[in-house]
Formats: C-alpha cells, sequence, structure tokens
C-alpha cells in the first residue's frame, strides 16, 4: 500500500520543511504509513536548521498520481501546492494561514489555529496524542516557529508559540534559544552569488486578490544596503515574473530583522495597491514600512482589502 505524502507549500521555508518532518514523525509514532516530501530546494536558514540537528531534508516530490492520499502542510491553496493535487485525495490540512478556494470533494481533518507557525499546532498535536517528540524534531519545530515568528518580533506571535518553544527547547537541550535562532536567521540571510531571480524564488506566494494574481516575495536579511543595490535587476525579473505568469502586481518584501520593518518594491500596474493599502507614496517602486514584517498579518490581507475597495 503506498505511503501517505506528506508535504509543505512550494518554494519551502524552514515552517514548511520541520513542520512537515515533525507530522511525519507523528504519524509514524501513531502507526500511520506515511513520508515526508518537499516541494522545492531547501533555502540557506533551513539548511542550517537540518545540519545543526543532524537531520535530512525529505524527498522533493514534482507531482502527485491520481488518488494518491496527502496531507497538507502550513498551506491550503492550490497555487502552493504540488502539480497534480487536483486529482490527489487530501486527508487532513494542517495549517495557520488563511484559506483561500480550498475544497474538496470529500470530508477533511483540519488542524487550524491563528498562532504564528505550524510547528506550534503540531506540537499540540504530539501532546493531544501523548507522545513526546525526539531530540531532533523538537529541535526542527522549535526553529521553526523561532523562524516564522521572528524571534517572537512578529505580529502573528502568540503567547502559545512563546511556550511552545521554551518546551521544545528544554526536550531539544537547546538552553539559549534566542542566541540560537539569532545565529538561525542570520545564516538565511546569506545571499551571496544568487541571481535576482533565485532570491525572489526563496519565498514566494501567489494569491488571487478580487481576480486579480499577486505575486508576494519575502526575504529577510541583515545586508539592506546590498539588497538595495540589484533592484533594477528585482525589477528585471519581476516585470518578466508578471508577464509569464499573468500577474498584475509583484512585491518583494525585504524585511530587516534588526529594525523589525521591510522596504517594499512593487513592479506591475496595480502598485495602487500599495499605496492604498499603506496610505503611502512609493518613490521609485520602492517604500520603507516601519514595523511590517508579516506577509500572513500584515501584506496579504490589507492588500485583499485595498482590492476589494
Amino acid at each position: 500500500m503506498n505511503p501517505i505524502f506528506i508535504f509543505g507549500h512550494k518554494n519551502p521555508d524552514t515552517d514548511s520543511i520541520c513542520s512537515t518532518l515533525a507530522l511525519t514523525e507523528l504519524k509514524t509514532k501513531l502507526g500511520e504509513n506515511v513520508k515526508a516530501h518537499r516541494l522545492g530546494e531547501v533555502n540557506n536558514e533551513t539548511s542550517f536548521v537540518l545540519d545543526y540537528f543532524k537531520i535530512d531534508a525529505p524527498e522533493l516530490l514534482k507531482e502527485v498520481s491520481a488518488k494518491q492520499e496527502v496531507i497538507l502542510v502550513d498551506h491550503n491553496e492550490k497555487a502552493q501546492s504540488v502539480d497534480g493535487l487536483e486529482n490527489a485525495k487530501i486527508l487532513q490540512v494542517v495549517d495557520h494561514h488563511k484559506f483561500g478556494n480550498f475544497s474538496t470533494d470529500e470530508p477533511v481533518k483540519i488542524d487550524a489555529d491563528t498562532v504564528g507557525c505550524t510547528s506550534t499546532i503540531i506540537f499540540k498535536l504530539f501532546k493531544e496524542a501523548q507522545i513526546t517528540p525526539s531530540k531532533e524534531i523538537a529541535g526542527l519545530m522549535m526553529s521553526a516557529i523561532l523562524s516564522d515568528t521572528l524571534l517572537f518580533k512578529s505580529p502573528t506571535c502568540t503567547e502559545r508559540d512563546k511556550q511552545a518553544v521554551k518546551e521544545l527547547a528544554e526536550i531539544a537541550g537547546e538552553k539559549d534559544f534566542e542566541a540560537y535562532g539569532m545565529k538561525m536567521l542570520i545564516a538565511g540571510t546569506s545571499l551571496k552569488g544568487m541571481t535576482s531571480q533565485e532570491i525572489i524564488s526563496i519565498d514566494m506566494k501567489a494569491f488571487d486578490m478580487n481576480g486579480s494574481k499577486v505575486s508576494i516575495s519575502q526575504i529577510n536579511t541583515v545586508d539592506i544596503p546590498g539588497i538595495l543595490e540589484m533592484q533594477k535587476d528585482f525589477e528585471d525579473s519581476m516585470t518578466a515574473n508578471n508577464k509569464a505568469n499573468d500577474y498584475v502586481l509583484s512585491l518583494l518584501v525585504v524585511t530587516d530583522i534588526i529594525k523589525a520593518g521591510s522596504y517594499i518594491l512593487a513592479v506591475g500596474e496595480r502598485q495602487d495597491l500599495v499605496e492604498k493599502a499603506y496610505n503611502v507614496k512609493l518613490e521609485n517602486n520602492i517604500v520603507w514600512l516601519d514595523g511590517v514584517v508579516s506577509r500572513k498579518k500584515q501584506v496579504v490581507p490589507v492588500l485583499m482589502e485595498a482590492s476589494q475597495n
């Protein structure tokens, strides 16, 4: 019998990969036949985490066959998922994002919550099953939460995320999780030798906003000047992406993890959405938004509202 495939979204981040591995361990300990997969290459931050806890990355998956049983982690939208998903059988969704255009032919188990990270939900599932995660998997879940909440600085962060990190750090034997988290974030900011298209693709998601397709990429960095020097290259790549995918707007959210804010680079015919959403004026296609660090909570819903108005 074929195993159930568990995977996160395309252009996987630390939460997507680590939560996939964590849920796979839980399901395996519960006696289920499951297999972890990923839908893209592992980024620098996630590579740091996997190397640190000596865990192999999940196997790459490009498409699923008809009737393949799957569990979606850290996403629910078809555009962010594997090719062939429309013909697969979705058994479960574990997510902390908004649900968009999500429908199935049969009932689905959904574990969703308004927390900062999918791993916070999965840790709760471990507790409900009265199972303690392995030291390595606890470290992965701790890392995912620290990553998704930007060391608790993101507005998406909740007290449940903070408590989960404390408990997971104890299981993982990581006493100074804040120092570890900063090393992890800095490891993920290295963009040396990457092209503008590669950087944009690190964490890129497409959204339907009132009938229009919008692409939003986000990178965390401590080298803001180095990124801004590449603005023209980014604009050329984003223009090409718009044309190839019928996007009316592409955004690159460049988050300064020290100053806790972001530059928004906007390219496309609907730049006005950014100006409406934040009551700002783009200068040379870019604007600084102080305190904006979360795509999920401070970018996507704000743009959604602007598109509807």
